[in-house]
């Protein structure tokens, strides 16, 4: 029987052979953090290789994922589907271990890592969506959800300001079943992190009302056994256990110094490291007991039959919450849905509200969330402003411990935290999370929408106050480039809605797509109710359609998003009266209209139509290729100001005047070529 020692040594010598074989990588952290990986993955954490997606497994998270290659060693070793080859395509093109882990990529991966403090921050959410779900639908004596998050992270991910947002509510939320073990080399990049991180970490998380264990040597396997019962033996509140390890362990000149962090090692020293760890296995070989003693497919198969078997019980005595879960953590919409879908979207029509697409948000909302208890919401700290909260929204009280009925977050002022955790309760399975906060503010979101949309999550984020509209609170809270730079992100789907019935129909698309994080472009001002015939409402969902036409060939098309829509129906009604042929084009999901058949885009936007100007009261550059050389831009070309939002419009020209004016300009230029 090999020693727990051998086994850490296993890891390290996988993390050595991949990083030098590809030239490229990060060997300090798999190094130091072997022998924490060693006590975690083969004696407590709870999974099964052969299906990477049982519901009550325990998470893993790699915060600090530039360390992948602990975690493809660890993966490969327990007897995933990642087999040898792979570690040695390691960073390489097509290969199953890119240079991060990357979740849907590599089976096993809970969540894409890399960007620091990230990964400590979903996981908050991963761990509150077991607590939720484990009040919903645990029964006396069937314990159906039951299982804890452990996440790895180093000094990087306690700098970053996520993970203060995200720890801070972990604490308040008293998320027992969450446990960090953190890294505690004191190297980083530029050096030794003693010039620039000398904060007391563990003053820090106990003011966050976490359980501090340590530190601990981090290369003691009894330590971090008995560390680690420490923390699971607390159900009140989240533990980090401080483990002090040396970077580079077992490198006899690069040991405790930034030089192993994110080179390889160099042939020579990675020879002499092997030398060092007794470790005299030829590169990529694992020896026979080695290998045996990582397997733990046995034991996780049986593990996943134990916890089926008690699911049968369960399904048995109480059917209806059996299927529920079984439902919701594979993501599906329930039965009816598309009724409740269209009940929203007739609600609206019939409606006819000219109010601002934040309160018809709130509408479609109110339609909603009673028949989606999956729907998790929340603000951060703006609630009566974004319209989030419904009727049938209860919001949690952790003291009071109202967690089988909640179904609404105030997160307080953390949009970075609060979209982080958004994205691991999606990871997690059994919510679509959903929040809100005003469109400027997304800057500090942006990261973890990224990382959504990397993942292909079902998220949304309901982002209002979103132009100059604004008004009085001036440019700061007036977002320019926001919308644009959200459009720019692969994978993501932004909605722009001119009414209550384009807001209700971006509702409906946002939770249908399980792949897809969504955001809701929402107003802060009023703006004028569209009526629409049967085809024009069945096009919304395409992201673009001709609202408004004289018929014929056009000599001009209109385009315009939210806000300016009203605006661009007016001025096409002036240039009506002048004997013009006008379109008008909503574009409210413009990722949505691109990906349509040629055939739709081309009868919506005809090329032989070269006269167009689209008008939005942001950023001018996104639209430019849809209006193309000889079009206009009636947009922003700096930012906004304090005035009210009328005052603003006139100031910066979105009038009617002004679109018409710049219109027949248009229709000028393209007449003379």
């Amino acid at each position: 029987m090999p020693t727990r020692r051998q086994c850490a040594n296993a890891l390290r010598a996988l993390a050595i052979d991949a990083i030098e074989q590809s030239r490229s990588g990060h060997p300090g952290a798999p190094l130091g953090m072997a022998d924490m990986a060693e006590a975690l993955w083969r004696h407590l954490l709870r999974h099964n290789p052969a299906d990477p997606h049982w519901p009550d497994r325990d998470r893993f998270v790699l915060s600090n994922g530039h360390a992948s290659m602990l975690l493809y060693g660890l993966l490969h070793l327990s007897g995933y589907a990642l087999d040898m080859e792979a570690i040695r395509q390691f960073r390489q093109w097509g290969s199953l271990t890119p240079g991060h882990p990357e979740y849907r990529h590599t089976p096993g991966v809970e969540m894409t890592t890399g960007p620091l403090g990230q990964g400590i921050s979903s996981a908050v959410g991963m761990a509150l969506a077991e607590k939720l779900l484990a009040a919903r639908f645990n029964r006396p004596g069937h314990e159906i959800v039951d299982h804890h998050t452990y996440v790895f992270l180093g000094d990087g991910c306690l700098m970053e300001g996520v993970s203060h947002e995200a720890c801070s509510l972990a604490g308040v939320w008293g998320l027992g079943k969450l446990i960090a073990l953190y890294d505690a080399n004191g190297i980083s990049i530029d050096g030794k992190v003693s010039g620039w991180f000398t904060e007391d970490v563990a003053a820090r998380y106990r003011a966050y009302g976490w359980q501090v264990i340590g530190p601990v040597d981090g290369h003691d396997a009894e330590a971090l056994d008995k560390a680690l019962a420490e923390a699971r033996a607390d159900a009140a509140h989240p533990s980090l256990i401080i483990c002090r390890t040396h970077i580079g362990f077992g490198s006899p000149h690069k040991v405790d110094s930034a030089s192993c962090h994110g080179s390889p090692l160099g042939p020579e020293e990675a020879a002499a490291t092997r030398a060092a760890l007794e470790w005299s296995a030829a590169p990529f070989e694992i020896p026979a007991d080695i290998a045996a003693a990582w397997d733990c497919r046995e034991k996780g198969a049986a593990a996943q039959k134990a916890w089926e078997a008690g699911f049968a019980a369960y399904a048995e005595a109480y059917p209806e919450l059996a299927a529920e879960f079984v439902r919701r953590m594979r993501g599906e919409l329930p039965d009816g849905w598309s009724e409740i879908a269209a009940e929203a979207v007739r609600k609206a029509a019939e409606a006819g509200e000219s109010i601002a697409t934040r309160v018809a948000g709130q509408r479609a909302l109110e339609n909603l969330v009673p028949h989606l208890p999956e729907m998790l919401g929340g603000s951060a700290d703006l609630t009566g402003s974004v319209g989030t909260r419904t009727a049938a929204s209860v919001q949690l009280d952790a003291a009071a411990g109202n967690w089988a009925e909640a179904n609404y977050l105030s997160y307080g002022v953390r949009e970075f935290g609060m979209s982080a955790i958004m994205n691991g309760l999606a990871l997690h399975g059994g919510f679509i999370p959903y929040a809100g906060t005003f469109m400027v503010f997304s800057d500090y979101a942006k990261n973890a929408i990224r990382l959504a949309a990397l993942m292909k999550i079902r998220a949304v984020w309901v982002f209002t106050h979103d132009s100059i509209g604004v008004g009085e609170d001036g440019p700061t809270h007036q977002p320019i480039e926001q919308v644009a730079g959200l459009r720019l992100t692969p994978n993501v789907e932004v909605w722009r809605p001119c009414d209550t019935v384009e807001t209700a129909v971006a509702w409906q698309c946002a939770l249908e797509d399980a792949q897809t994080p969504s955001v809701l472009s929402l107003s802060r001002q009023n703006v004028p109710f569209v009526q629409r015939d049967a085809a024009r409402l069945a096009a919304i969902s395409r992201g673009g359609y001709v609202l408004a036409d004289d018929g014929g060939t056009p000599d001009i098309i209109l385009l315009a998003t939210g806000s300016e829509v009203g605006l661009a129906l007016d001025a096409a009604a002036q240039l009506s009266r002048s004997g013009r042929r006008v379109r008008v084009v909503s574009l409210p999901c413009c990722e949505r209209f691109d990906a349509q058949e040629a055939a739709y885009r081309e009868a919506v936007l005809p090329r032989a139509v070269r006269a167009r100007v689209a008008v939005e009261a942001a950023s001018a550059d996104y639209w430019r290729k849809y209006v193309g050389l000889d079009g206009a831009v009636l947009g922003m070309e700096g930012f906004g100001a304090s005035a009210p939002g009328k005052v603003l419009a006139q100031q910066f020209g979105f009038t009617v005047e002004h679109l018409v004016a710049l219109a027949e300009e248009v229709l000028r230029g393209t007449a003379a070529k």
